[in-house]
């Protein structure tokens, strides 16, 4: 049996460990101390950001958080110049002299990036794969010279030497979901990439549990649920554990009992699980048998 080393509240951003999540964590740590960036890659809702925190927070520098997106360019991660100051001196200590100086400048800001290059902050460069490629090349000179190019700026220096204290902690989800680029191979190839799957029952269960503030059993019978109908679909596309932490949740605040007999309970998993399962099944009539399978789901769930 596995054993859970943390519970948390429901409030709580911390995350569940047990013996396998305490190894994932200690490894990648060791790898990170010998400068390599670590890339957790997975399917959605199987805890890989939770995990990059949890990560970062281990190595006890400042974190700086970048979430992958298409519109993301060198601006947002280098910096650039937002504007005009004006400086005014006016000299009339002598009375017949009067002396005026004037004089603009640009203002400079950080991106993201560059802070946390100069700096040695951890970066966690949450799902990179949503962003185009070609934002990310610049983490090749990042990680292969240790610099980063000042591209498209005019400032004087044409790099930043990297602190010797930055790592970057990249997350991505698989290539066949939507919205997501496909990595270029001279990035992929400096990265140590760990797959993060679904997490066992009794672990999600375990998370469940203490994040709703819900009886294990209850728990329990809420992640065998979606994890069934998990099963029926193709390419990890089908409902994780994000599901079951909003069924407990809301039949926690709606006093919704954990019930697959009760008509308020199969209502609240239909509308959660619907439209996950019917985008992952083959039938004329996906709405309608996504609706038949999650009720017939709910009323083979066992609470014990």
């Amino acid at each position: 049996m596995t054993v859970l080393k943390k519970q948390i509240n429901k409030n709580s951003r911390e995350i569940v460990q047990d013996e396998k999540t305490e190894d994932l964590l200690s490894r990648a740590l060791k790898y990170l101390k010998a400068g390599y960036p670590i890339h957790l890659t997975g399917p959605s809702g199987t805890g890989k950001t939770s995990l990059a925190l949890a990560l970062a927070k281990r190595r006890k520098r400042p974190v700086m958080l970048i979430h992958g997106n298409h519109e993301l360019n060198n601006k947002d991660l280098i910096g650039d110049f937002t504007g005009y100051t004006s400086k005014k001196v006016v000299d009339n200590y002598v009375r017949s002299v009067y002396k005026r100086d004037e004089s603009v400048t640009e203002t400079w800001r950080d991106g993201r990036l560059l802070e946390a290059v100069k700096n040695g902050y951890t970066l966690v460069y949450d799902e990179f794969t949503r962003s185009q490629p070609a934002a990310n090349n610049i983490f090749l000179s990042i990680l292969e010279e240790g610099i980063l190019p000042l591209y498209g700026t005019k400032l004087t220096e044409p790099f930043v030497r990297v602190h010797p204290e930055f790592c970057v902690i990249f997350t991505s989800n698989p290539d066949e979901y939507a919205g997501v680029y496909q990595t270029q191979d001279a990035l992929l190839d400096r990265l140590i990439t760990i797959f993060i799957d679904h997490k066992e029952r009794e672990h999600e269960a375990a998370i469940v549990s203490a994040k709703a503030d819900l009886e294990m059993k209850s728990a329990i019978a809420i992640t065998t649920l979606v994890s069934e109908l998990r099963k029926e679909c193709k390419a990890d596309s089908g409902p994780s554990l994000r599901a079951s932490l909003m069924i407990a949740r809301l039949a926690s605040e709606e006093n919704i009992p954990i019930d697959g007999t009760n008509s308020a309970f199969q209502r609240l998993c239909t509308d959660i699980l619907g439209h996950q399962v019917s985008r992952c099944i083959e039938s004329d009539e996906p709405t309608k048998t996504a609706e038949k399978m999650i009720l017939q789901a709910c009323i083979n769930m066992k609470v014990t």
